[in-house]
């Protein structure tokens, strides 16, 4: 839709006429006769005076005054109203790509696959979800990266998990780091939430950092830990004297992931099979809701241009026909 900035402008439309009503007329018997010495014989005699501009040209300059009138009122376009998210929580996800992620010993869709594999699939729907947070993605093995900063850019943050492979930030485990490096990126944040979710399958066996100590730094900055240790509690290894059951999760420090969440306010959760990671993520999703704190705005376009534009044309031409070639006698 079309509206003004400035309406209150036009209500000097009127001033014009105003101004021809109050001020007194300027003679032009001495300008007509100059112009016309068969004045006459035109009928001006006895004291008649000589229009001072026809009727065309009367038209012309009101038209010309309407539209510096309706230019100086600012017309603007708006457009339909466009939802703008704004921060409301920062959420970091914390993805182990040790070694020990390899194992395959989840299902999905029917088909034995490692853990990495079930954790991108069942992560991304969560991703999906949490439209209006700022999401951002650490990855960490023998070393913490920072493989996505905080964005709104869900498709993103998503794409680079999905790309991510195990042993790419090496074969060891540096909890403590990722919590660490967690904390420096969303304790200066302006946020009303800042929550990290570390998914893990092993215990802290590199960093220079222990995982309960980066944990009160991350009570210290207000962030919330949800931790999740992920892989099965036994599974069937064929071998030369046949089939038999091992523990997979057997380096799980649960203790430790038990002792980071209480810390920081959070939880530990137990993922395993795909049907609990799954569970334990919606969970996520009903205890740090996502929060409504989208604004709406209107795209804007000033058009005062156009009627600006057409009031010094008018005024050109009406130049043209008072003082130029085409000057009317």
């Amino acid at each position: 839709m079309i509206h003004f900035e400035w309406p209150w402008v036009l209500l000097l439309l009127p001033l014009p006429a105003l101004a021809r009503r109050i001020l007194p007329e300027a003679s032009t018997d001495r300008l007509a006769a100059l112009r016309t010495p068969f004045l006459g014989e035109l009928g001006l005699a006895g004291g008649r005076r000589a229009p001072a501009v026809d009727r065309r040209a009367m038209l012309m300059a009101a038209a010309a005054w309407l539209l510096l009138m309706l230019a100086a009122a600012r017309p603007q376009w708006s457009g339909e109203p466009i939802q703008a998210p704004v921060a409301g929580r920062d959420l970091m996800l914390a993805v182990d790509l040790s070694g020990s992620m390899e194992v395959e010993d989840f299902q999905l869709d029917g088909r034995v696959v490692d853990r990495l594999t079930a954790t991108k699939s069942v992560a991304s729907g969560f991703i999906r979800r949490r439209s209006g947070d700022r999401l951002g993605l650490i990855l960490f093995g023998r070393n913490a990266y920072l493989q996505v900063p905080l964005t709104f850019d869900r498709t993103t943050v998503e794409g680079l998990l999905m790309e991510s492979a195990i042993g790419l930030a090496g074969k060891e485990t540096a909890i403590g780091d990722a919590i660490g490096l967690a904390v420096k990126r969303l304790r200066d944040k302006a946020a009303t939430s800042r929550v990290l979710v570390l998914l893990t399958d092993g215990a802290n066996t590199a960093g220079a950092v222990s995982p309960l100590k980066a944990a009160t730094l991350a009570a210290q900055s207000g962030l919330k830990i949800y931790t999740i240790g992920i892989g099965a509690d036994e599974m069937l290894v064929q071998s030369l004297l046949g089939a038999r059951r091992v523990n997979p999760s057997r380096d799980l420090d649960e203790q430790t992931l038990r002792g980071i969440a209480e810390r920081t306010g959070g939880r530990y959760f137990r993922a395993r099979d795909t049907a609990e990671l799954e569970q334990i993520y919606a969970l996520l999703d009903e205890l740090e809701p996502v929060m409504d704190t989208s604004q709406a705005f209107r795209p804007t376009a000033s058009l005062f241009a156009w009627p600006l534009g057409a009031a010094l044309a008018l005024c050109f031409a009406l130049l043209l026909e008072r003082s130029g070639p085409f000057r009317r006698e």
